[in-house]
């Protein structure tokens, strides 16, 4: 452990050189500070510290202070990092969840090593490699399950259907998690892609998507789908941004307070279609790479915006090595639109008295000017072009499916219905009343902590009425609203029917179809995704909303040239 010390002060001592040749005194002194600190713990301290998990608490709150996305990454963390910009790993391919006391398999990857062996959603993992997987938690079976492509790991399962206990040998591959997870047909003439992350590669992916439509000679309009993708790899952006710009157009600057952190990117390769008419889908969950894409689309009056406004990171981050395998993640540089403007929307370098950071406020908010001369603002994220009703799952029903309680009744659904499922088309399918009638069976016993946020409230207006001495009948009247308040587990499970039955299809339909078909399902009832068909179905309202049409400059405010 001492050595790790030692070599942390040989790294701060570099470091120490290096703030002399600046002439920075005060970060020098600093470093100095820390490096005695770290040397007189780890001699004095009454107990042996982990020298590793000292370092990372004393480079967590260094960074704490900052933004979210400044981190010390630990050689652990670096690993993990590395496959969520990536979106590949070495493994079986299935994400797995815990189950009482094992494992369970809850999405085996299509064409992925867990898939081909036979394995299906709801098989419980029993051993690995000859050892009992019980009581192991996911995390710890994850880690077991990853490793070298190329390597076996033995695995015994128990198998949902027949129940039998099987012994498997698997090879680990390279698995690449899609960027690109769904595409197809939604409409006469339009296509659709799914677009879920920018990790390497999803360029690619999309230029393929598009390529498959534009081939088919039919292709009329595309709806881009950035909806929830928290962004990932700039580059990615860009590339797909020349697939519907000319080469060469500026899509996005980098400013920073380092030279080498400034920079321009311009489309580079030659365009597939830049006149193809283009409906993009964003919400408050389209963020980073995601809002460049939609911005600089937005900017150059190339497509529609459509949905919520999106989430406003226009912060970007490099990892920069400090030794022994681990990184900082470390914001460098603020992103800008073609228009000028800059979508960060929380302001980290002002923060409040009590250490809160604050959104740009409304008075500060700028406006900017498209190509054609619409009216942009920054201040907040990507203003859709057209401002459509979010719909927001219930807590009630988020719980239900976080308890697990969701998957379980699913597998047993499977577990009796496998020969009928046989085949089912992902579109048309949906469980019977009677079958939900026995879902609300399964749940009579299951426990449920849930409290509706209106029997909150007046469980506080309650507290509130006695603590300031209103008088009993005033209080009785709150009790008696609270008695008509029909929030118990079996009124919300009629309440919150529709919604419920949606998850249980999809769990259903993913257990045969992947999540293909569960794609196929949702956009059955997708409002966002039928009102982008209306445009892409009206050439004329496209047109006038890219060349007369103002984005709002708020939530509340309408467009001024919005009838």
């Amino acid at each position: 452990m001492r050595r790790v010390v030692y070599a942390a002060v040989a790294v701060f001592g570099v470091a120490i050189m290096t703030a002399a040749v600046r002439n920075d005194f005060g970060l020098g002194r600093n470093i100095e500070l820390l490096v005695n600190l770290f040397r007189e713990l780890d001699v004095f301290y009454v107990d042996s510290l982990d020298v590793d998990d000292v370092m990372q608490r004393a480079a967590d709150g260094m960074v704490s202070g900052l933004d979210p996305y400044t981190e010390y990454l630990s050689e652990k963390e670096m690993s993990q990092f590395m496959v969520m910009s990536t979106g590949k790993y070495g493994g079986v391919g299935s994400l797995i969840r815990k189950k009482g006391d094992y494992v369970v398999f809850v999405e085996p990857y299509r064409g992925y090593p867990a898939d081909r062996a036979g394995i299906r959603i709801g098989d419980l993992l029993l051993e690995i490699d000859g050892e009992s997987a019980k009581d192991l938690s996911v995390e710890e079976v994850s880690d077991r399950l990853k490793g070298d492509p190329g390597t076996t790991v033995r695995l015994k399962v128990r198998k949902l259907i027949g129940g039998d206990d099987v012994d498997l040998t698997l090879v680990r591959e390279r698995v690449s998690l899609p960027g690109v997870p769904y595409s197809g047909w939604v409409a006469d003439s339009i296509a659709y892609i799914s677009h879920s992350d920018f990790t390497e590669g999803c360029g690619d992916e999309m230029r393929n998507a598009v390529m498959r439509f534009k081939e088919s000679g039919r292709l009329r309009g595309l709806i881009l789908d950035y909806r929830n993708n928290g962004g990932g790899v700039v580059q990615e952006a860009v590339d797909i941004l020349s697939m519907f710009l000319p080469k060469g157009t500026e899509v996005l600057e980098l400013k920073g307070r380092q030279p080498s952190s400034n920079m321009t990117y311009v489309t580079e390769k030659e365009p597939i279609d830049t006149s193809l008419p283009i409906v993009v889908l964003t919400n408050s969950g389209t963020a980073s790479a995601a809002e460049i894409v939609s911005g600089a689309l937005q900017d150059m009056d190339r497509a529609v915006l459509l949905g919520r406004r999106t989430f406003g990171k226009g912060l970007v981050q490099e990892t920069r090595p400090l030794g022994f395998n681990s990184y900082l993640k470390v914001t460098t540089a603020k992103y800008y639109m073609p228009s000028g403007r800059c979508i960060q929307a929380i302001d980290y370098a002002h923060r409040n008295e009590d250490g809160s950071v604050g959104y740009v406020p409304d008075s500060l908010i700028r406006e900017f000017r498209t190509a054609g001369g619409r009216k942009v603002y920054d201040g907040g994220g990507i203003m859709p072009d057209i401002v459509t009703e979010a719909e927001y799952a219930s807590h009630f029903a988020m719980l239900i499916y976080a308890l697990g309680y969701i998957d379980d009744f699913a597998d047993d659904y499977v577990r009796k219905n496998d020969a009928r499922l046989q085949g089912l088309d992902p579109k048309s399918f949906s469980i019977t009343d009677e079958d939900y009638a026995a879902f609300m069976d399964f749940m009579e016993d299951k426990e449920v902590d849930y409290r509706s946020q209106t029997r909150v409230y007046l469980d506080r207006l309650r507290d509130a009425a006695e603590q300031e001495l209103y008088d009993s009948t005033f209080i009785s009247q709150i009790e008696r609203m609270g008695g008509q308040l029909k929030d118990d587990k079996r009124s919300n499970l009629e309440r919150y029917r529709d919604e419920l039955t949606d998850a249980i299809n999809g769990r259903i339909i993913m257990s045969y179809a992947y999540s293909d078909g569960v794609a196929e399902y949702n956009l059955q009832r997708d409002a966002d995704l039928d009102r982008a068909i209306e445009v892409l179905n009206d050439p004329a309202e496209y047109r006038r909303i890219l060349t007369e049409q103002d984005t709002r400059r708020t939530v509340e405010a309408e467009p001024e040239n919005e009838e």
